[in-house]
């Protein structure tokens, strides 16, 4: 590997350590009530924001409360977050193009099985809804969208990546970038 490939790689491992320091993912709500909105922040440790708020309106309409400890992901995360950091900086160090893309491979597991535990969590919030709630809309569902906005009764809700999550998100392009550099420049150097 080059060594400004490795200067990526270790740059790209250090760029994810920020996901410890900043909320990894935000869910907002805005309504004519709440001109000046409702946020939540996930980290990969914790929930910040509007939560005691959200918590008392979702009530309303049959949704569970929001607690941290009914979270094992929040005890997990960090660790996983953490190993994959280590695996980047051993694969710099290593400098081989096979270690490079088995990081890429665990990478993407590991973010696969995040986005589908997040995406559970949202259906789970938003499905299972107490029967004996103070509003009850036949067939409504109050999921909030993954990624985007998505109009719940009165509520937009919007939900995106924060500070942390979009840290992570360039570290994995630059990271993919280094790899494809990495295959094409291994190929032109043996063709030569």
């Amino acid at each position: 590997m080059k060594t400004s490939s490795r200067f990526i790689i270790f740059l790209c491992s250090f760029l994810m350590i920020g996901a410890f320091f900043f909320p990894f993912w935000k869910i907002m709500l805005e309504a004519p009530q709440y001109p000046e909105g409702l946020e939540m922040k996930i980290w990969l440790y914790k929930i910040t924001g509007d939560v005691e708020k959200i918590n008392g309106l979702n009530h309303y309409i049959g949704m569970k409360l929001i607690h941290e400890d009914e979270f094992p992901e929040f005890k997990i995360m960090p660790w996983v977050l953490g190993l994959l950091i280590a695996f980047g900086i051993m694969v710099a160090i290593v400098r081989k193009l096979s270690l490079l893309w088995a990081w890429i491979s665990v990478l993407l597991i590991a973010g696969g099985i995040a986005f589908y535990d997040f995406y559970q969590w949202l259906y789970d919030y938003g499905h299972n809804l107490d029967p004996h709630a103070a509003i009850i809309v036949p067939g409504m569902s109050y999921q909030p969208p993954m990624f985007g906005y998505k109009q719940l009764l009165n509520f937009l809700a919007g939900s995106f990546p924060d500070t942390g999550g979009y840290l992570v998100i360039v570290a994995a392009l630059g990271i993919v970038g280094v790899a494809i550099y990495e295959q094409f420049y291994r190929k032109k150097k043996l063709i030569s």
